[in-house]
């Protein structure tokens, strides 16, 4: 009876992708959607701009996700950044690639990829949204999905039930836990979830002038307090009151943020020259010294940094002010050129859930199919999108991750 239908829990990325799919092989499909309107997250995603995906070739490709990568290969082999190109110029969006491989559509909006979504789905007599509707149970019978119990007191019965939930960033989006729940209680394995892509605290007093200021070209090495190398990154980032943010430390993060959140020491190190090698600084540094001998400390600071690192580098390195660069002696030489080449302190810990981009951590991946994104222990049940225990770096790897999922759920419901 109701073989044809096809429940989808969540508007977001992967649920509207889902929803898109399976429509137009015909399924009756019942979209639900807790919050007042759908697509919540994906309208502030990439602060706006909405970086759809990126046009790296598969095998690099691969190497920007977290967990583990081969169970995308599947499913990136029907879907990949080309097809969702294509679906959105089909779709009536320009699309434009941007610096570091970035497709974004051409207008700059997020807006415009929901409104694509949206406005296809509501076009289709095949697709009901439901707005305002939470659901708060899945109904399982016999090791098989039969449908949702929603949070007031109704039911809806179908023989493919996808859940697309989302993580648990950006709560006030809808995001908040609610498809880890369910896939448990569905007998499923979820792994411990932690804020991924998020800015790092750590051990260090940041002064009022250098909070928020850009610092480009600079290299951020994270390492255990042995010095053994964790991960390493070069590009921008900038300070917060209680440690670092930006593009390169969301990228350190997703390494990070897991063993931080497991008790694990993690020390970070800053390179401000990192084109530089220290030995050659160091003779730059010997030949300015002499050069400006008469000069002082505090004043020739700006022969090497921006002003605005120059209190924290004086609260650092620990040289008089006043004192002429030619009375700088080899150990206070030694702290100038241990500030440009390696800022260092412990992390502490990172922002929360409100600020994470993504969530890290989900259903384990064993206990799906990567074909078609259904459970491997209940018949008619799908995941898609952060739900699963799947994560990549910035750059469109996780919403091509979202939409690839969806379109292998829709077009195998």
């Amino acid at each position: 009876m109701h073989d044809n239908r096809v429940i989808i829990v969540g508007a977001g990325a992967s649920g509207m992708m889902a929803a898109l799919v399976a429509a137009r092989r015909g399924r009756q499909v019942y979209l639900l959607e807790k919050m007042a309107q759908p697509g919540m997250k994906l309208r502030i995603t990439g602060k706006g701009r909405c970086n759809l995906t990126n046009t790296a070739v598969l095998k690099d490709f691969l190497t920007h996700i977290g967990s583990d990568a081969r169970f995308m290969r599947n499913s990136f082999a029907t879907f990949f950044n080309t097809q969702l190109m294509e679906l959105f110029e089909e779709l009536g969006v320009p699309l434009v690639v941007e610096r570091g491989d970035r497709v974004y559509p051409k207008s700059g909006k997020s807006l415009d990829i929901f409104l694509a979504l949206v406005t296809a789905l509501e076009k289709m007599p095949n697709v009901e949204i439901r707005k305002n509707c939470r659901v708060e149970s899945l109904l399982i019978e016999n090791g098989e999905a039969h449908g949702v119990r929603c949070a007031d007191g109704t039911t809806l019965r179908a023989n493919s039930t996808i859940i697309a939930t989302g993580g648990m960033s950006y709560p006030l989006t809808g995001s908040t836990g609610d498809g880890y729940m369910m896939a448990e209680k569905a007998g499923h394995t979820v792994t411990p979830r932690v804020p991924a892509l998020v800015r790092l605290n750590g051990e260090i007093e940041i002064p009022t002038e250098l909070v928020n200021f850009a610092l480009k070209n600079v290299r951020l090495t994270l390492t255990h307090p042995d010095g053994k190398k964790i991960s390493e990154h070069f590009g921008e980032m900038t300070f917060t009151p209680n440690g670092i943010d930006g593009p390169i430390v969301l990228s350190a993060s997703r390494v990070a943020s897991r063993m931080l959140h497991n008790g694990e020491k993690v020390i970070a190190h800053i390179d401000l020259k990192p084109s530089v090698d220290t030995n050659v600084l160091d003779k730059r540094l010997i030949n300015d010294l002499d050069s400006n001998g008469t000069r002082v400390f505090n004043d020739a600071l700006r022969l090497w940094l921006p002003a605005e690192l120059i209190p924290l580098a004086l609260k650092t390195m620990h040289v008089e002010y006043y004192k002429r660069l030619n009375q700088i002696n080899a150990v206070e030489r030694k702290r100038i050129l241990t500030f440009l080449k390696d800022i260092s302190f412990p992390l502490t810990g990172t922002g929360n859930f409100e600020e994470a981009v993504i969530t890290q951590g989900g259903v384990d991946l064993k206990e799906v199919n990567p074909k078609t994104m259904e459970s491997r222990i209940v018949k008619g049940l799908y995941f898609t999108g952060e739900v699963l225990d799947l994560d990549a770096d910035t750059g469109g790897y996780n919403l091509q991750i979202a939409f690839t999922t969806g379109n292998a759920a829709g077009s195998s419901c």
